[in-house]
């Protein structure tokens, strides 16, 4: 074997213990019906975007509360058909819905792209919830000491509301709709696939939010702002670790029933792939990971981009 193999059969053997605790399904169970329960209120502002082979809405909707979450709807209109598959975009941390632009090549290839803010980070959508705790300067422990009102509880049902508003497109094929992340993306594309299954696919690359505890003590990424707050607050260790476990992909990635498309970089260390595989190899589903060795947080970029647009013409979802 070469340095390659090794290292992805070491990591496909990395399973770290679970840290679900005993209500962990009655909890998501709890929050699905939550935000199944707040009206959606789905408004479509169309965007004067100079270039007629597609059509640009600026939209927005109700999250898990009342804030209201926005993004852009493109529609590949060059192509007159009355459906489209369409992909759900999920960005990085501390991103945002982006600008059209950014979406081109996956109008191109027919979808129609649904990419949407996370609330309370770089993009132009506020954040109405309430924490009691945490560090404000780092969304990764607001709400820290309650699952219920962690940061991530809003974040994973505002990205599962998405899948809502790709059903109230009348341009959008219900049976052919994709989740597509990178970094923060690549857990909000977990999370949803692990609790809603409604999407075909979801390809999702360098993800965070998986075997957080790891993350948090060795200081990777988004998760030092944890390590930041407990080193502060060094009392609060368990209630902290009880609260992530309930938003850490490993506890539900068993859970997953559409197709995988995953990433990862040997010289991650804002996400390191090991972390990552604690999920992967938790996913009894169909599933696929491309491994680049000497890349890093950057997750080869256009390479895995292209790879992408591949996998997608050789799924069959493109009719």
């Amino acid at each position: 074997m070469n340095f390659l193999e090794n290292k992805i059969k070491e990591l496909s053997e990395y399973l770290p213990p679970m840290t679900k605790r005993m209500d962990f399904e009655d909890f998501w169970e709890e929050t699905i019906q939550i935000a199944k329960s707040v009206d959606l209120r789905p408004e479509f502002m169309e965007y004067d975007y100079p270039c007629d082979q597609v059509k640009v809405y600026s939209i927005s909707y109700n999250g898990f509360d009342d804030t209201r979450i926005y993004g852009w709807y493109i529609i590949p209109v060059f192509l007159k058909k009355e459906k489209y598959p369409c992909l759900i975009n999920y960005h990085g941390y501390t991103g945002s819905r982006g600008v059209p632009a950014d979406f081109m090549a996956w109008a191109m290839m027919g979808l129609a792209v649904i990419t949407i803010d996370c609330r309370g980070q770089g993009g132009v959508t506020g954040n109405k919830a309430t924490y009691s705790s945490g560090i404000t300067d780092n969304v990764t422990n607001k709400g820290i000491l309650d699952k219920y009102e962690y940061y991530y509880r809003h974040v994973y049902m505002d990205s599962l509301k998405a899948i809502d508003f790709a059903e109230v497109c009348p341009e959008v094929d219900k049976d052919r709709i994709i989740i597509n992340g990178g970094s923060q993306g690549g857990a909000l594309g977990m999370a949803v696939s692990c609790l809603d299954h409604r999407h075909k696919i979801a390809m999702v690359d360098v993800p965070s939010n998986s075997n957080i505890e790891r993350r948090v003590e060795g200081c990777h990424g988004a998760f030092t702002g944890v390590k930041d707050y407990l080193t502060r607050y060094p009392e609060h260790l368990n209630k902290a670790y009880e609260t992530l476990s309930y938003f850490d992909t490993m506890n539900m990635a068993d859970k997953i029933t559409c197709k995988i498309f995953a990433s990862v970089a040997l010289k991650d260390d804002v996400c390191p792939a090991v972390c990552y595989f604690a999920s992967y190899n938790r996913i009894t589903a169909p599933k696929q990971i491309e491994v680049y060795p000497f890349n890093g947080h950057d997750g080869a970029n256009h390479v895995q981009f292209e790879k992408k647009l591949r996998y997608l013409r050789e799924s069959g979802i493109l009719l």
